[in-house]
């Protein structure tokens, strides 16, 4: 059995968690509202408060499918109970960023801005000219908008100019030695 696709899930109170019989799951909670679409093989249980997944044989397949069920479930729980961010850090003489209401507006080094609008369901914060929060309930968009974000001026290793994940850790190079032979 997956050690990970056994663990039952607990529900916090105040999360609502409904599953149709095609394994269609919504999950209403204090921070918003999730639905998904999970494997239709997996069998999912509401027990008062309390979520177990199993899988009807150990085929290749469901074996895979069920930590990653399990998994996806959790993470739906956790992001309407307590939201998922994720933070950035822009490096480089010049480089700003600021909201102008929606969007995302970046000054980093090109000769015209940056204009990125955050998807649905995600929402930006910037408490300085050098840092971007994302903010939101579904893990995989956050993550996938914050690394949209990087992808536009990800870190170079000289100088470390551009834009980090906050716990991320730049391996820096040496520069030139100039000598001669």
């Amino acid at each position: 059995m997956s050690r990970i696709g056994r663990m039952p899930i607990t529900v916090p109170a105040g999360v609502e968690v409904k599953v149709s019989e095609t394994n269609f799951v919504t999950v209403k909670g204090p921070k918003g509202e999730l639905s998904k679409q999970l494997a239709p093989a997996m069998t999912i249980s509401v027990d008062g408060a309390v979520i177990t997944v199993t899988r009807p044989n150990d085929e290749k397949e469901n074996r895979a499918l069920h930590g990653l069920t399990r998994t996806l479930l959790s993470n739906m729980v956790t992001g309407v109970n307590e939201t998922y961010k994720k933070e950035l850090d822009v490096n480089g003489v010049g480089y700003r960023v600021a909201k102008e209401g929606e969007k995302l507006v970046m000054n980093i080094g090109f000769s015209h801005t940056v204009e990125m609008n955050p998807p649905a369901g995600v929402s930006i914060e910037v408490p300085n000219p050098n840092k971007i929060v994302v903010i939101g309930c579904d893990k995989q968009a956050v993550g996938q908008f914050a690394a949209e974000i990087r992808e536009k001026r990800p870190p170079e290793p000289y100088k470390g100019k551009g834009i980090k994940y906050v716990d991320e850790v730049i391996r820096r190079k040496v520069g030139k030695t100039g000598g001669k032979k």
